[in-house]
């Protein structure tokens, strides 16, 4: 599939069209494939778009080609060589650098620095970034950054929320389009959020740019998605996310519950109800995932941190149900 040619159908646009829009909701028997979007399937827009007998093609391919045409992508810096960071580069025009781990960012190539590397290795992209340009990064990491941006001075940082599944390098990625959220769920914030958002859509995937506030409900959301499906399926070894989803959904729904209620106190918010039916959705799209309790310190450790704390002021663990399974798979003491 990689040599297929890269195409972009942006859901703007798809709405001005009614074939279109069937297509991709997938009442037309040629595309009813695409109805569940699932890294499981061997089917993708890319696919059908560009698939030389496809139907899709034959009847829309000048159309999107068009569309794609009309996108422009800001060429961009792109830290991380990985999976995410090479469908990254795909999406652009040929005039992004990549800058792989340990190599310097340079100071005279304009535009956006996606990060794309492991939350662990932050710190040594900071080093390797001057100064003058770490207003010009956007993060594109899962967990709670928060804490660690505050300690290095970067304030209200640029992140993306990136709800799409790259499963082997250099192939497509697979938008996380869930039957609850049909518009998609990435998310991007901050002062390149359009930037990215329109290589993203270049892609063929969906994103919209989300304000400070709305943003952080949504990471907080993925956060909690991420410890709670995690650690559930780490007390079912060889559990996906998607038998999580299908056979312990009542362990999960309670630890969703839990966390989402520690989060919201934390952070003086209020989620919107049906929170555990759209973690649930996405967990469906993406339901092959292995679980594994990973990145602590960015992910679970987040809420078990809320724990410690509580306890130290004397007042009841908001996230007991947390605490006690971290402590049986003895990752906590």
């Amino acid at each position: 599939m990689a040599s297929y040619k890269r195409v972009a159908l942006s859901t703007q646009s798809a709405q001005r069209n009614t074939d279109e829009t069937n297509l991709i909701h997938g009442t037309e028997s040629t595309m009813a494939s695409l109805t569940t979007l699932s890294l499981s399937s061997t089917s993708s827009l890319w696919y059908h778009c560009t698939k030389p007998d496809s139907l899709f093609n034959l009847r829309y391919s000048r159309t999107i080609t068009c569309m794609a045409a009309a996108t422009k992508v800001i060429p961009s810096i792109i830290v991380g060589g990985g999976r995410v960071g090479k469908a990254l580069q795909d999406m652009g025009g040929g005039d992004d650098l990549l800058v792989k781990r340990g190599q310097p960012v340079p100071i005279d190539f304009p535009g956006p620095i996606l990060v794309c590397t492991r939350n662990d290795d932050l710190d040594a992209v900071l080093q390797s970034t001057p100064k003058s340009r770490w207003s010009d990064l956007v993060f594109f990491q899962n967990g709670m950054l928060e804490p660690w941006f505050e300690s290095k001075g970067l304030g209200d940082a640029d992140q993306v929320l990136a709800y799409f599944a790259v499963s082997k390098l250099g192939e497509p990625p697979v938008d996380g389009i869930t039957d609850t959220n049909p518009e998609g769920l990435t998310a991007a914030f901050g002062k390149w959020g359009s930037a990215v958002a329109a290589r993203l859509e270049a892609g063929g995937l969906s994103c919209k740019v989300l304000e400070k506030e709305p943003f952080e409900k949504q990471m907080l959301e993925k956060l909690i998605w991420i410890a709670a499906f995690m650690l559930v399926g780490a007390r079912h070894p060889g559990a996906t996310v998607g038998i999580v989803e299908k056979d312990f959904r009542s362990e999960v729904g309670s630890l969703i519950e839990e966390l989402a209620s520690a989060a919201a106190a934390e952070k003086g918010i209020f989620f919107e109800e049906g929170i555990e039916d759209r973690l649930c959705a996405y967990a469906r799209a993406v339901s092959h995932f292995p679980t594994a309790v990973k990145e602590f310190k960015w992910r679970n450790g987040w809420f078990y941190s809320l724990s410690e704390k509580a306890i130290a002021q004397g007042k009841q663990d908001p996230c007991p149900l947390h605490t006690s399974w971290l402590k049986d798979l003895n990752i906590v003491q």
